[in-house]
């Protein structure tokens, strides 16, 4: 598979999920633009990247915040030209008792995971839709599809990125624009760390496989859709959670 001169975005590309995107893809050739608000974080991810011989730098962005979404956008347009691939691949999440919650959380919960990656698209969209084609992954979470103990709102926030995902692909088809979502279950990520350890056991022993993924199983499904060997498929959501959820 190459991707070779195609710009790439990956957000949350600092750490987690979304560095392993960036890494994969950079492997394949592609133009990495690491996008995260960890800027030293950020940063380094870049860095190492270049060390290994792939094209890639750094830009900060605070994907709650609209301005800084449509600063970095236009930033990025200006200095790569139209987007080949974008991945919203930030993501961040609380796991709790529902009713712990506040408005502020939900508000951030929300912003990042469903409000953030949807207004980064509509900024980036009118070129790919000039030049009709691009790539659009979004990393959402298999909580979307069926729930999960203590993320409601979370839940709630990557289903909307889920039917987003499907809307959307049915929109820009016509336009050679591909749209689709890739779901990880638990992964071992900083994230999920967080996760109290009662939790994280019972996730574990939930998995057929018996183990959680690791970030770059999941990179690897997001460079199938991101590459040439899914020309034919738009508005597919791809669950890679260790058999966890076998949702039809």
């Amino acid at each position: 598979m190459t991707l070779a001169g195609k710009v790439t975005i990956v957000t949350g590309a600092a750490s987690g999920i979304g560095r392993a995107t960036a890494a994969a893809l950079a492997e394949a050739g592609a133009t990495l633009v690491v996008a995260d608000i960890q800027q030293e974080q950020g940063a380094a991810a870049a860095a190492q990247l270049r060390e290994a011989g792939a094209k890639a730098d750094f830009m900060a962005v605070d994907m709650t915040d609209r301005a800084s979404i449509a600063a970095f956008a236009e930033a990025v347009q200006a200095r790569h030209g139209t987007v080949d691939i974008l991945v919203n691949g930030a993501g961040w999440g609380r796991t709790h008792p529902f009713w712990e919650g506040t408005p502020e959380l939900w508000d951030k919960i929300v912003a990042l995971n469903f409000v953030g990656p949807m207004t980064l698209v509509k900024a980036l969209l009118p070129r790919m839709l000039e030049r009709k084609g691009g790539r659009i992954v979004n990393i959402a979470s298999d909580a979307g599809r069926v729930g999960s103990l203590g993320e409601t709102v979370y839940a709630g926030a990557k289903g909307g990125l889920i039917a987003f995902t499907k809307s959307l692909a049915r929109e820009t088809a016509r336009y050679g624009i591909n749209v689709n979502c890739v779901c990880p279950g638990p992964t071992d990520t900083p994230l999920l760390r967080a996760v109290p350890e009662g939790h994280l056991e019972a996730f574990k022993k939930a998995i057929p496989m018996r183990r959680f993924a690791e970030p770059r199983e999941i990179a690897d499904a997001v460079a199938f859709f991101a590459g040439p060997h899914s020309t034919y498929i738009t508005g597919q959501v791809l669950s890679v959670s260790g058999g966890l959820t076998m949702a039809g």
